[in-house]
């Protein structure tokens, strides 16, 4: 992609962001993460100079590739997407700033194992599966918040930041919307022990995602599309 293209994409993204984050309140703000699985790291050099700093991937073995590559770059590197347990020390060699997708108590008494061991904090988001799809991996709404905080309480490394979801697979926005909007209730109940992120919407649904209180949201395609 060249250069132009990148910036008119990126403009226009940033100008969905701003009119929906205005809409809720102008002190609102919100972060965007570039999910950069399917482009170049020619484009993410590219989209660092226009001003992007975060940058997502969904596999490990991406990120390490990505983090390697462009290493000379001061970039905000989040995992976004399903972490196995025999990738977990893989992960944290790479050192995330964020990563967005603990999905079970389980994961997160490993993950506190292991950064134990290695005397290392990890940012962490919750995923929630707010619209109970099977396919979906995340905790369910209805204990999310004992979850999150039981994590909170035993696993000192595991530094927790807030919350993820994402929208319900559909066409209809109102199922999307109420899926959102459940993550953003568990997300006000949180705020009280140190929650501050909610990432919540992707290229397909960020504008909705944002007027429910989403303050993270993660966009890939709508940046990518030549």
């Amino acid at each position: 992609m060249n250069k132009e293209m990148l910036r008119k994409n990126l403009d226009d993204v940033i100008w969905k962001i701003e009119k929906a984050r205005l809409e809720v309140n102008e002190h609102h703000i919100v972060q965007m993460v570039a999910v950069s699985k399917y482009t170049t790291a020619e484009n993410i050099k590219t989209l660092y100079s226009l001003g992007q700093r975060a940058f997502g991937e969904n596999h490990v073995q991406q990120l390490e590739a990505r983090a390697m590559e462009l290493e000379d770059l001061p970039l905000e590197w989040h995992m976004i997407g399903t972490l196995q347990k025999n990738k977990i020390n893989k992960l944290l060699e790479i050192k995330p700033s964020l990563f967005q997708a603990l999905d079970s108590m389980e994961l997160a008494k490993e993950l506190e194992k292991k950064l134990a061991n290695k005397n290392q904090i990890l940012n962490c988001l919750v995923e929630i599966n707010s619209s109970k799809e099977v396919t979906k991996s995340g905790l369910t709404p209805q204990s999310a918040i004992e979850t999150y905080l039981q994590i909170h309480e035993i696993c000192p490394h595991i530094k927790l930041q807030g919350v993820m979801t994402i929208g319900a697979h559909t066409d209809d926005s109102k199922i999307i919307q109420t899926s959102f909007e459940t993550t953003y209730k568990i997300y006000e109940k949180l705020q009280a022990s140190g929650a501050n992120i909610c990432s919540m919407g992707m290229s397909s649904d960020f504008e909705l995602a944002i007027k429910c209180g989403s303050n993270m949201v993660r966009i890939g395609s709508s940046l990518f599309q030549e």
